[in-house]
């Protein structure tokens, strides 16, 4: 099976266990959403009052780009990648009724769910779009900001993804995305395995290789500013139960995985 369709796979199944009690991670429902340290506490009390539990129990994230990313009343907002629309919902607010905030996905259980998420929250500014982050369906020109979390990692195509979010963006538009980067080398064992792939973590570029696929798509002001540097223990917690030798995995990625805020610039035309 290829990689997207194992990646499509899993968040279908992870959106079915939300819809029936469950977790993205298949656990009961808690306020921090999935115990593994790379989704795990995320989001802040301020922000998950505003959304559904659902919508938290949902994400598979590995940042909070919402936080971090300047958006303003009356703009756009596209999220790759948007799950069960934790960030769509909460961008929607930011940029109030006279903006706009789209979610794009290519996992129809998702989809449901974000819908689902949009109509409890009452959020009317809100559209989510299927299909896939590789071949947006918006128009060039159309955006005033991207954002994605923890999802162009999962891509085995990522240079395509960011000369996409590069046309679909206005004239100075921003590209503001979490994501997992490496630091270093990383044995071809992790890079070669699925399940790693599709748990954010074998997909995820190299720091300067990142910078370098943004600045061949177009971009500048190019900034990757990390927000969780993984540890080995960080690897036994995040792998234990799956079939993997964790503690040879745990010594070689040890502060070499890391989430990052990772921010650039379409040129002003």
């Amino acid at each position: 099976m290829e990689i997207k369709e194992q990646v499509r796979e899993k968040y279908g199944e992870a959106a079915l266990r939300v819809r029936t009690g469950g977790s993205c991670c298949g656990s009961a429902p808690s306020a921090s959403g999935c115990a593994d340290p790379i989704t795990s506490n995320l989001y802040d009390s301020t922000q998950t009052s505003q959304i559904p539990e659902e919508a938290l129990l949902a994400s598979l994230g590995c940042g909070n780009p919402t936080a971090l990313a300047k958006l303003e009343p009356g703009e756009t907002v596209l999220d790759l990648g948007s799950g069960g629309g934790i960030d769509v919902l909460l961008s929607a607010r930011r940029v109030g009724p006279a903006g706009k905030a789209y979610g794009l996905d290519m996992t129809d259980e998702m989809l449901a769910l974000a819908r689902e998420n949009q109509r409890k929250a009452g959020v009317q500014n809100v559209e989510f779009l299927k299909g896939e982050i590789e071949n947006i369906p918006l128009p060039d020109n159309s955006v005033d900001v991207v954002i994605s979390n923890c999802v162009i990692n999962l891509s085995a195509d990522k240079g395509r993804v960011l000369r996409e979010a590069f046309r679909v963006l206005k004239s100075g538009g921003r590209f503001a995305v979490s994501d997992v980067v490496t630091r270093g080398e990383i044995p071809e064992e992790i890079r070669e395995s699925m399940l790693l792939w599709v748990g954010c973590v074998a997909g995820a570029l190299e720091e300067r290789e990142y910078r370098s696929k943004l600045s061949d798509a177009g971009f500048e002001n190019i900034s990757i500013e990390p927000t969780r540097i993984y540890r080995s223990e960080d690897a036994l917690s995040f792998l234990v139960g799956k079939g993997i030798d964790v503690e040879k995995i745990g010594a070689l990625v040890d502060g070499r995985f890391l989430s990052a805020f990772i921010r650039a610039v379409k040129p002003a035309e």
